[in-house]
């Protein structure tokens, strides 16, 4: 088993592709089903069915594992085996038309309005980086962009005075409204900020610079909310999408329609969209439960 293994890996290796983590990982989980194989006396892989891949299964649930890892293991498995009957190594696929435990979609946590409105408020607009963050920050909020496409943009990327930017994302183009209000900062910036950040011998496409005059990483960018994020006193952890985040649950808490939402996040899937709308129910059960004098019974 170890033999079909190591040919299903160059497989993936040399006709796939497949960077060397996602190799690994491959590896990995099937390295551990083929053990649990051994383990209930099968040594070839034409005596496995449907119910060692539910054992298997079962097994890894009983061990605490969590359902990503079930879904994980279990992509591994029908892709090897379906592999294996492509390479005739085997007559029949066992793990076909066998379900993939499904993911549970969490709940996005987000910033309330005032939170956002006191972590726009951090950074100090007289200096080049507190300008920069600014812009940033306002875009953010303003358009739900994610943190990859904020960094990517480019200057010709942005229309401040027609209030919207174009930008770049999952391999698709989109253009996105911008506002007034971080249409102004951008505009601030490039004009005043962004020409103090630029070194003069070098010619500097990217939109957002850091302070060696050389486009923003997300890693940068991380440090710089995160620390802005600490400076309002925002309690809740804060990661690179929470302003996205607040972006959509905003806009459908005032009204927005879901599919204007989805067109302007980029989501390829209203589903995709759709997660935001439990975080407005929460919200607005939090908000009955709190005010309602009859809400709850003493």
């Amino acid at each position: 088993m170890k033999q079909e293994l190591n040919s299903f890996i160059r497989f993936l290796a040399e006709d796939r592709g497949l960077a060397q983590n996602t190799l690994d990982s491959y590896r990995r989980d099937l390295s551990q089903y083929i053990d649990y194989l051994e383990s209930s006396g099968i040594s070839a892989l034409g005596d496995s069915g449907k119910l060692n891949i539910s054992g298997y299964m079962l097994d890894l649930k009983q061990r605490g594992r969590a359902t990503a890892t079930l879904s994980r293991s279990m992509v591994s498995i029908r892709a090897f085996y379906q592999f294996l009957v492509k390479e005739r190594l085997l007559d029949s696929d066992p793990s076909l038309h066998m379900e993939t435990p499904r993911l549970e979609k969490r709940i996005p946590k987000v910033l309330s309005v005032q939170e956002v409105g006191k972590l726009l408020q951090a950074p100090m607009t007289t200096t080049p980086n507190g300008m920069r963050d600014k812009a940033m920050l306002e875009v953010l909020y303003a358009t739900g962009i994610r943190v990859s496409e904020l960094i990517s943009l480019d200057v010709d990327s942005v229309n401040p005075s027609m209030g919207f930017i174009r930008c770049v994302g999952k391999g698709k183009e989109r253009i996105v409204p911008l506002g007034r209000i971080a249409s102004e900062y951008v505009e601030a910036y490039i004009q005043t900020m962004r020409p103090k950040l630029l070194k003069p011998s070098k010619a500097e496409e990217a939109l957002f610079v850091s302070h060696l005059g050389t486009r923003m990483t997300r890693q940068g960018f991380w440090k710089i909310i995160k620390r802005y994020a600490a400076e309002s006193d925002i309690r809740m952890e804060i990661t690179p999408h929470t302003l996205r985040h607040s972006f959509a649950a905003h806009l459908l808490e005032n009204g927005a329609d879901l599919r204007s939402v989805q067109e302007m996040l980029g989501h390829a899937d209203i589903s995709t969209t759709q997660i935001y709308t439990q975080v407005t129910r929460s919200k607005m059960k939090e908000v009955y439960d709190r005010t309602h004098p009859r809400a709850k019974i003493e």
